[in-house]
């Protein structure tokens, strides 16, 4: 794998993360913003060199690489480490979803093989623990606030049903190497007992590490921090420090990006259920129409926009809510066509500002949108963001949410803090966790 070219300052970027999809990328930016890292997401691997602006100090790369297929999901994320090593990364993360969202074959475990095998690095920790959002590691076992993984709603989820609460388990026909455990007990000892027991592995080890409160992962984040790479959700990324400390860390910034507001649903999660329903009696609905998106799509997405221009006329600030929760027999890529021929629709018709709910809704808005970086700004809920995002057609304001994450009012909510600021307002951190320094 390349490094940096000729005549580039080695590590001029601190920390290069690899998220396996767009939502998880934000929520990982978004912890690393509150750790103090002046951070910035790229929607899939750049093309050209690997430059990165000054006031960078962590880059995430946004692949769709969840779902793909295994050598697809290995190839992304080689050329995403290749881009970021270029771009003079000192250190290297690999983020998934804290419910270790994977199959039997991957693909977090064959992306962290060929990583490690690439950096030539003997070791890494497996953190999927957050916390902050109910997800905890005992003993090997994954949590979801009280119930095991295998117990909660991920038993049933479509594309990655979570069978198996042992991560030591889901995680051992994934990898080539051996998987250990680092337990609780370790880990209370504090950093130096971790650290030796990773430096003792007598052969390449996947170490998953127990967590059941912020403080470990702290200690966890300690222990770790000479690794060249690391792996976990967005809990041990919000326990990193940068290496160069800012002083500018307190101040947090937003563009604010004049225009109409729409919020696109397609996550079929609880929690993004519990958020819908809340909207559905505050703000004006349309609803995805299986036989209205049968063979025109388009046809569909501009009757959809129209409808919503009509409602901007009479009210311009009120956000108005798009729904693909029940499109009966409709494939999954039908669905996301329809979104994304939906988000041209509406930016035509000037909507500027866009709340999108579960990862391949954003995926597929993104890429429509023509969306190539997000500046992170004020955090919403832990792992939901606001961001200005450059696009083809000029800049935009995105929420980016994971399907489990934020309040039952996320979507009516999510447009007070645009509402207190206008051009780019600089906030404290009473009013967010982090944006732009």
């Amino acid at each position: 794998m390349p490094g940096p070219p000729a005549g580039r300052q080695v590590e001029v970027l601190d920390l290069g993360c690899i998220a396996d999809d767009v939502t998880g990328a934000t929520d990982v930016a978004t912890a690393l913003v509150g750790a103090g890292f002046r951070t910035e997401v790229r929607f899939g691997v750049p093309a050209g060199g690997a430059d990165v602006p000054g006031d960078v100090d962590a880059t995430v790369v946004a692949l769709k690489s969840r779902t793909a297929p295994v050598d697809d999901a290995v190839r992304q994320s080689r050329a995403a480490l290749a881009w970021l090593r270029a771009a003079g990364a000192g250190r290297f993360y690999v983020k998934y979803c804290s419910t270790f969202d994977s199959t039997p074959r991957g693909n977090i475990g064959p992306v962290v093989d060929a990583l490690l095998a690439d950096l030539d690095a003997p070791v890494t920790v497996v953190v999927p623990a957050f916390p902050a959002g109910g997800r905890t590691v005992y003993r090997g076992h994954l949590f979801v606030f009280d119930q095991l993984l295998a117990d909660s709603s991920m038993r049933h989820h479509p594309l990655t049903p979570m069978t198996e609460s042992s991560v030591v388990r889901l995680l051992a026909p994934q990898t080539r190497h051996r998987v250990g455990l680092v337990p609780l007990t370790t880990v209370h000892r504090g950093a130096a007992a971790v650290r030796d027991l990773l430096q003792g592995a007598a052969a390449r080890t996947l170490f998953v590490v127990d967590v059941v409160e912020d403080g470990d992962l702290a200690t966890i984040a300690a222990a770790i921090d000479d690794l060249p790479l690391v792996t976990g959700g967005s809990g041990l990324a919000a326990a990193l420090r940068p290496r160069t400390p800012r002083s500018s860390d307190g101040i947090r910034c937003l563009d604010v990006v004049p225009g109409r507001r729409a919020v696109l649903v397609g996550s079929l999660s609880d929690t993004t259920g519990r958020q819908l329903r809340h909207a559905r009696e505050r703000l004006p609905v349309v609803d995805l129409e299986p036989s209205a998106v049968t063979g025109d799509v388009r046809g569909w997405a501009f009757a959809a926009a129209e409808r919503a221009a009509a409602w901007w006329r009479e009210s311009p600030d009120r956000p108005v809510l798009f729904s693909s929760v029940d499109v009966g027999d409709l494939s999954a890529d039908v669905v996301e066509a329809a979104f994304g021929q939906l988000a041209v629709a509406l930016r035509a018709r000037g909507a500027r500002q866009f709340v999108l709910a579960g990862g391949e809704t954003s995926g597929a808005v993104v890429a429509a949108l023509g969306v190539s970086r997000l500046s992170i700004g004020p955090e919403l809920a832990p792992g939901v963001a606001w961001g200005t995002a450059d696009s083809v057609a000029g800049p935009l304001d995105l929420v980016l949410k994971s399907g489990n994450f934020g309040g039952d009012d996320l979507f009516t909510a999510a447009w007070h803090m645009l509402d207190r600021s206008s051009g780019e307002q600089c906030l404290g951190t009473t009013d967010v966790v982090r944006g732009r320094a």
